[in-house]
């Protein structure tokens, strides 16, 4: 069982990363599965561990940890890389899993080149919508394009329907929404899975707590 020295709080992901979350937790010797029990409840102690579990959306958690409101959290790494917190990540936890990718409509694809691959400088100065501006406009501006990013909050799909926008960046798992919107995968930025972040601060004063946790996580995953 782990118990901290010092007491910890950890963000944890509301919605479907949360019973990930919750499982490795309990693999790690955190015995935390009441947390499931009630959505209403946003903050749970855990006086055997010495640890407060405290309940977010999981774009907030990065700004959670960075302010010192958490000393640790559970975030996806799209999160991570999109908002560029001041925040330490120390462990891939190999759950909730996804990749970025660029697609556009199937019949308004670029040309292919001769390995197979889209022609991407067909897509400079285009249009994207996204909710992952940041990302995005890195992925472009590394190869010496300029894009136009559109931040939408949802139904990301819909704009090239509607000619809001030429292509979408976003993050799938297995690809079916795309395909049920006829657009079509024309390039991977990068993959993704869940991981532990840690506020600095904390980092330093809670070190040696902190890095046993880190170590055990690290243990399981196979990181």
């Amino acid at each position: 069982m782990f118990v901290s020295k010092k007491r910890l709080s950890l963000a944890l992901p509301k919605g479907k990363l949360l019973e990930d979350s919750v499982e490795l937790l309990e693999r790690a010797g955190v015995e935390c599965r009441q947390v499931l029990g009630d959505d209403r409840q946003l903050t749970f102690e855990l006086p055997n561990h010495h640890m407060q579990i405290i309940i977010c959306r999981p774009t907030d958690i990065p700004t959670f940890v960075e302010y010192g409101a958490a000393d640790l959290g559970f975030v996806g790494k799209d999160t991570v890389v999109e908002q560029n917190k001041d925040v330490a990540e120390l462990v891939d936890l190999r759950f909730g899993y996804c990749r970025f990718v660029v697609a556009m409509p199937e019949d308004a694809l670029p040309p292919r080149l001769s390995d197979g691959s889209y022609e991407l400088r067909a897509l400079d100065r285009k249009r994207v919508a996204t909710k992952f501006p940041r990302v995005a406009e890195q992925f472009f501006s590394a190869r010496g394009m300029q894009v136009t990013p559109i931040k939408l909050h949802g139904n990301i799909e819909l704009a090239p329907k509607v000619g809001l926008a030429d292509m979408i960046v976003d993050i799938v798992s297995t690809g079916k929404t795309l395909k049920m919107n006829q657009l079509a995968e024309v390039a991977q930025i990068f993959e993704a899975t869940s991981r532990l972040i840690a506020n600095r601060v904390s980092y330093r004063l809670k070190h040696e707590d902190i890095q046993v946790f880190a170590d055990q996580l690290i243990h399981l995953t196979g990181d």
